[in-house]
């Protein structure tokens, strides 16, 4: 769980603007506890001050008379679910007020047969597939912390996890959405077909917009037939150069796994610890692969085939219940570096054929910056996680922590890539934006946030 983090105890006064939306919302609070429970995310990032109060919404109504409240006493808000984001982007300070949807939990529909469910922001990713399960049904989306983060969240990021291998992205599995606008209209985007493409697609704009166009309420998600058959495969390396020449081997041989991730020596050597597993002593770098479907099997000879030059040991889960440990071993990598400091979480992106160069690139920064660098990776789409690991007193936001996720952005941009593949720009990150998608495009996307808020009071200061 992310580190428990402390506020000075100062009390300060909120405006009168945010103070007459406070008072006038049944569902505010301006209590000193649930300020602070809603002041950050799992970032790292600590804001100075509290927000002035919360909402705590519990249904579409509560966020509509939120979002007209705050419009008519332009006061700024910040949309929040269950505050597992990784960028700053549900970070909050003195002036604004948090929205938290995390309340919206219920999943109101699930139709079997056109295979979609309709769900609350703030049910749980894992929710969603355990109900999908009962129906012989998956929701594609899995991010590490599936157990922990909302739909919302996911969606306000375009979120990815381990089977956007092969089903894609947050935005792949998204058809309809009803979102909240800043000044308190309702406007629904999408359909509940597969296909539909009256209109600009104002449902894709959404997505990963990080809540400063509006707020999601209620969204319609597509749902997938379960695999009929699963095949999971270890290897292990002499380091993570050669895990990532291997990655690279079964993009080329053309395989389509529906898991592929990477963690290197010193993020295996976390896991061990906080976990009491064994994967450090079997080499520097671990390669996790699965595949799915019918000629599941066929599919990971081949992917055994592609890696056999670089591996050191390759091992095919022999049961269901070993093939779950060895996925359980990536998804423990967040928790067991938090249980060592304050961590901050990269999310470059580069092409596939270049993972290779992307690790070797990261242990120069550590190197050069003297900050440690624990690293992951979604394999299969090029999408690396370097975490810095700090002292818990230690900031982020300055300093070598800093100066390292500068260079890891420039990293990527030189091998081709991006500062963020899924996690969202947030706060951490956006003054690098403009250096990414040009002048143009920044103020097309300026343009576009003035549309949807005039005022600016959704989620100021983050993203663009």
């Amino acid at each position: 769980m992310p580190l428990q983090t402390e506020y000075p105890t100062t009390e300060a006064t909120a405006s009168s603007a945010t103070a007459a939306v406070l008072a006038a919302h049944p569902r505010a609070t301006s209590d000193p506890q649930a300020r602070a429970a809603v002041a950050t995310d799992r970032s790292g990032y600590v804001p100075a001050t509290l927000p002035d109060g919360v909402v705590r919404a519990e249904s579409a109504d509560d966020v509509i008379e939120a979002l007209r409240l705050a419009h008519a006493h332009n006061v700024p808000v910040v949309p929040r679910g269950a505050g597992t984001g990784l960028a700053a982007g549900a970070s909050a300070h003195a002036g604004q007020i948090v929205v938290d949807v995390s309340g919206m939990d219920r999943i109101l529909e699930i139709d079997p047969v056109e295979m979609i469910a309709v769900v609350q922001p703030g049910v749980l990713n894992a929710e969603v597939n355990a109900a999908a399960a009962e129906h012989g049904l998956f929701y594609a989306p899995d991010p590490a912390s599936t157990a922990i983060c909302s739909i919302g969240g996911n969606i306000a990021t375009n979120a990815g996890g381990m089977w956007c291998a092969k089903y894609g992205v947050t935005r792949e599995s998204v058809l309809g959405l009803t979102v909240v606008l800043a000044d308190g209209r309702v406007v629904r985007t999408g359909r509940r077909t597969i296909k539909g493409v009256t209109g600009y697609d104002l449902n894709a704009l959404f997505i990963g917009s990080e809540g400063t166009l509006g707020i999601v309420v209620e969204a319609t998600l597509r749902l997938r037939p379960r695999p009929v058959r699963t095949e999971t495969l270890a290897a292990y390396f002499d380091d993570i150069e050669a895990a990532g020449l291997a990655a690279s081997a079964i993009t080329a041989a053309r395989i389509q796994p529906s898991i592929l991730e990477l963690m290197d020596g010193p993020t295996l050597g976390a896991v061990d610890r906080a976990e009491g597993t064994h994967h450090r002593e079997l080499g520097g770098a671990f390669l996790l692969a699965q595949t799915d479907g019918y000629g599941a099997h066929l599919e990971l000879d081949e992917i055994a085939r592609a890696i056999e030059p670089y591996a050191s040991s390759v091992h095919r889960a022999g049961s269901a219940e070993e093939a779950e440990a060895l996925v359980k071993a990536r998804r423990d990598a967040i928790p067991s570096l938090e249980k060592l400091g304050r961590v901050s979480i990269g999310d470059i992106a580069v092409p596939r054929n270049r993972l290779a160069e992307a690790f070797t690139g990261l242990e120069e920064i550590s190197a050069r910056t003297g900050v440690p660098i624990f690293s992951v990776a979604h394999a299969a789409d090029g999408n690396l996680h370097p975490m810095i690991v700090v002292d818990p007193d230690t900031s982020i936001t300055e300093g070598p922590a800093k100066e390292a996720l500068g260079d890891m952005f420039h990293l990527a941009q030189g091998l081709g890539g991006t500062l963020t593949g899924e996690h969202g720009v947030g706060l951490l990150k956006r003054q690098w934006v403009e250096e990414e998608v040009g002048d143009i495009s920044r103020s097309l996307q300026g343009a576009i946030k003035a549309a949807f808020d005039p005022t600016g009071i959704l989620n100021p200061g983050k993203a663009i």
